[in-house]
């Protein structure tokens, strides 16, 4: 197995990493986008970079895995959405299907646009600048102050709290329109896993994404975890990806 993992904000993909086990899967790690290119950015980019680490990897024109959190979930839709013949699998933390996700921003009586205000907040140039100030206290606070340890903080921060990196990573957000492409039903085998005290996506928006997978689907709702499911409960999403791995093997 050679799953592929796309990583998002405002995580490092390296601390995102789940330990292997010795026979079980070999993991390729993309890094989302580069400081200066993710405003160019859009899903049809974001796919081909995927075949493009997988043909790296010796797996060109070969099935794999694909593993997504955030934006990296959102990438990871798009790619399940328009080229279902490469992937064995689609994995999804935290982020709903585009479509469940825009439904609940639409909702009058719903809280979602309210969990989403800082994708408007960082569409300002000076955001970057603002989140690093006081030694990135905003960043530290308010999105990694979900139960996440400070170790993990520091590590997070150790690759992202440098202004072009944090640039990089907010240039998503400023990519919005090209990345919002229509992703209409997943017709491969999904697995999506969310924390229920997930600060930035509410229930409406995670439970509605069943409506979205014509394929076999699973959703995983783990207590007392929020939006970094991998730096409070790596253990746990670990082995739900790799049973989901070994029920669609490539």
């Amino acid at each position: 197995m050679a799953p592929q993992l796309a990583g998002g904000f405002a995580g490092a993909g390296r601390r995102r990493l789940p330990r292997r086990r010795p026979g079980s899967a070999r993991l390729l790690a993309g890094c989302a986008a580069r400081s200066g290119d993710a405003r160019q950015l859009c899903l049809r980019q974001a796919g081909g970079r995927c075949d493009r680490i997988a043909g790296a990897a010796g797996h060109d024109g070969k099935r794999f895995h694909l593993v997504g959190h955030d934006w990296g979930g959102q990438v990871a839709w798009g790619v399940a959405g328009k080229h279902p013949d490469r992937l064995a699998s689609l994995t999804v933390l935290s982020r709903p299907h585009p479509k469940s996700f825009r439904r609940a921003l639409l909702k009058e009586d719903g809280d979602q646009k309210h969990r989403s205000r800082h994708h408007r907040a960082f569409l300002d140039a000076e955001t970057g600048k603002m989140l690093l100030a006081d030694n990135a206290r905003r960043l530290r606070d308010g999105m990694f102050g979900q139960g996440v340890p400070a170790e993990a903080m520091d590590q997070h921060l150790s690759v992202l709290g440098n202004p072009a990196a944090l640039e990089a990573a907010l240039a998503w957000y400023r990519a919005n329109v090209g990345l919002a492409a229509d992703i209409g039903s997943i017709t491969v085998p999904t697995l999506y896993i969310w924390g229920d005290v997930d600060a930035t996506v509410g229930p409406d928006a995670a439970h509605g994404t069943r409506e979205f997978v014509g394929a076999t689907f699973a959703m995983e709702v783990l207590p007392g975890v929020g939006h970094f499911v991998m730096d409070q409960a790596a253990d746990t999403a670990t082995a739900l990806m790799l049973a989901h791995f070994r029920k669609h093997p490539v």
